[in-house]
């Protein structure tokens, strides 16, 4: 582990955090019982962000090339943000929406696979991280699982960028771009889904209760 992962285990977990641990490790327990294996999907919030922003990036330059692309003719003073004085506080408020949203489609998604439904979602902030999650209590199967994690990045990132390459609004195109790059985590977190090679096809992913990934069991 480096420097930044070091600093980030030692952050005590909050008592919120402790609770789902304890679930998760009663659950877990269970699982093994039954003859599943345990594999660790996980990665450190801080190097997980990191890498977000590295896989983000290319995605949003090319974006950007085919919205000029589709829209030649496009000039700034087609842009409601830049001709508006309340544009920067809209925007950010947009955001923090968005943002909140964004977790919501997370919880809302996995809970229609859950077994207890929306009472097995639990939303949160890592504060001394600012880092905002939603958390699922209970194991999913695996198409289930990557379905809810990409949800927010098809909802609030490649539709509205999609349309608004169409309709030519810069507006819109921003705020969907920074809901792709928001939603960075997820698709390294799905990456890593992908590339791991079950030995069976009996496999279900469980939400890692309090760090960025998620575990596999296998049996």
């Amino acid at each position: 582990m480096g420097k930044l992962d070091e600093k980030e285990k030692s952050i005590a977990l909050s008592p919120a955090e402790e609770r789902r641990q304890a679930n998760f490790e009663k659950i877990a327990a269970g699982l093994e019982e039954k003859g599943y294996k345990r594999n660790d999907l996980t990665i450190g919030i801080i190097k997980a962000n990191v890498l977000t922003f590295l896989i983000s990036l290319p995605i949003i330059i090319v974006a950007f090339i085919l919205f000029f692309i589709v829209n030649p003719n496009y000039g700034v003073r087609n842009s409601i943000m830049a001709s508006s004085p309340l544009a920067l506080p809209i925007f950010l408020i947009l955001l923090f929406l968005l943002i909140a949203l964004h977790e919501l489609i997370h919880g809302l998604t996995w809970s229609l696979f859950c077994e207890n439904g929306f009472k097995d979602i639990e939303f949160g902030v890592k504060w001394k991280l600012l880092t905002p999650y939603c958390v699922c209590k209970t194991p999913l199967k695996k198409g289930h699982y990557i379905l809810g994690a990409l949800m927010p990045l098809i909802v609030l990132g490649l539709i509205p960028s999609l349309l608004a390459m169409a309709i030519g609004s810069m507006d819109i195109f921003l705020l969907g771009l920074v809901m792709i790059l928001s939603a960075g985590g997820d698709i390294l977190i799905v990456l890593m889904l992908l590339k791991y090679k079950a030995a069976s096809r009996d496999v279900i992913i469980f939400d890692h209760p309090s760090q960025a990934g998620s575990i596999v069991f296998e049996r």
